[in-house]
């Protein structure tokens, strides 16, 4: 009998990966890409030269060593991590989501996280064989309370995540409502992760009051702080959760040119928060001239992007790329996403282009 390359993957790969669609990510050559919340600006040329320069001194016929921990501290001062707290490392906060899945699989253990959210909380749940329970927001994407405390009752969560913004609606959550969630899923011996991916553009922050709950984390990337490209995350929590998070951590999962990039963006923080003050400029100008265009109703943000919703988001989202501009068609995800597409925040004359092409779309 013949074995075909079909029948070997119906044997051997899961039903449910084979069911699955893999994570998409939009051609964008030729395109100003605002579909991806990156920062749009590149360093200056002297940081560049800079840059290079250190990088080419980096050992990279041995594994990551001591750069690690200098990393590891030199983010704890950066982050103001609280007394008796640690952090540990992770390609990206993705890994850390899924380190997160892994070190808390054991059986019927359940991931919560309100909808519309980030999709890998529950890709990596499902994938590491753990239930995902979906809490629908509510209308205005503010936290539905009621549903989420009776979901947490009913549910005994392992972990619950709250983005703080929110992926993809870039809202900030009522800190009164997160707080009784917090002390819910404290009754039933869970974890929160606080998910911080955005703190840059945000007027908020869980870092210091996670020191007064032993079972909450923040997690943390450097991707929009301007590293996308160099796949930096780090979780923070108590001591001893976070050594217990770490035994599942794989050995040199960071990069030692990675640390080094992130170590030299550490040291010229300050161009990194003079970018981030420029796009929250940007972003209030957008929001504006949004809201000031016929059949266009914007969102609160408190990220580097901005949630849109428009009559036809199709036709916006086709009549913006025709026009050399690509955001995030996110309608299909979610029904509180009818008409909606997400715009990432770009560099001034980037969000021109966008402006003009959005009225020529609508």
């Amino acid at each position: 009998m013949t074995v075909t390359l079909a029948d070997r993957i119906a044997h051997t790969i899961r039903n449910d990966v084979q069911s699955m669609h893999a994570y998409a990510v939009q051609p964008s050559a030729g395109l100003i890409k605002l579909d991806a919340m990156e920062n749009p600006f590149e360093l200056p040329p002297e940081l560049q030269r800079e840059l290079g320069a250190r990088l080419a001194r980096v050992p990279i016929n041995r594994y990551p060593g001591a750069r690690i921990d200098e990393l590891r501290g030199a983010l704890a001062v950066f982050a103001e991590l609280p007394a008796g707290c640690s952090l540990m490392l992770g390609n990206g906060s993705d890994e850390l989501i899924d380190l997160l899945s892994v070190a808390c699989t054991k059986p019927q253990a359940t991931i919560l996280a309100p909808l519309p959210g980030f999709v890998l909380y529950e890709l990596s749940a499902r994938l590491r064989g753990l239930r995902f329970v979906g809490v629908p927001l509510r209308a205005d994407f503010e936290l539905d309370e009621a549903a989420m405390l009776a979901a947490i009752e009913r549910e005994r969560p392992a972990l619950t995540y709250l983005a703080y913004p929110n992926n993809p609606t870039a809202n900030l959550w009522d800190d009164a409502v997160i707080a009784r969630i917090v002390d819910a899923v404290g009754r039933q011996q869970g974890l929160v992760v606080i998910d911080e991916a955005y703190q840059p553009f945000s007027s908020r922050t869980w870092m210091q009051r996670m020191a007064a709950h032993e079972h909450v984390l923040v997690m943390r990337t450097l991707s929009k702080f301007g590293l996308a490209g160099v796949r930096l995350g780090y979780l923070c929590g108590r001591e001893a959760l976070v050594q217990e998070i770490d035994k599942v951590r794989p050995p040199y999962n960071v990069s030692s040119l990675n640390a080094e990039a992130a170590l030299f963006a550490l040291e010229h923080a300050y161009e990194f928060g003079r970018q981030a003050a420029l796009l929250r400029d940007e972003r209030a100008r957008l929001q504006s001239a949004f809201a000031a265009m016929p059949g266009v109703t914007t969102f609160p943000s408190e990220a580097n992007m901005i949630l849109v919703r428009v009559p036809d988001a199709q036709r916006a989202f086709d009549g913006l790329k025709a026009r050399g501009v690509l955001v995030k068609h996110i309608a299909p995800l979610h029904p509180l996403l009818a008409g909606c597409l997400r715009i990432t925040v770009g560099t001034p004359q980037e969000n021109d282009t966008l402006l003009d092409a959005l009225r020529a779309s609508l």
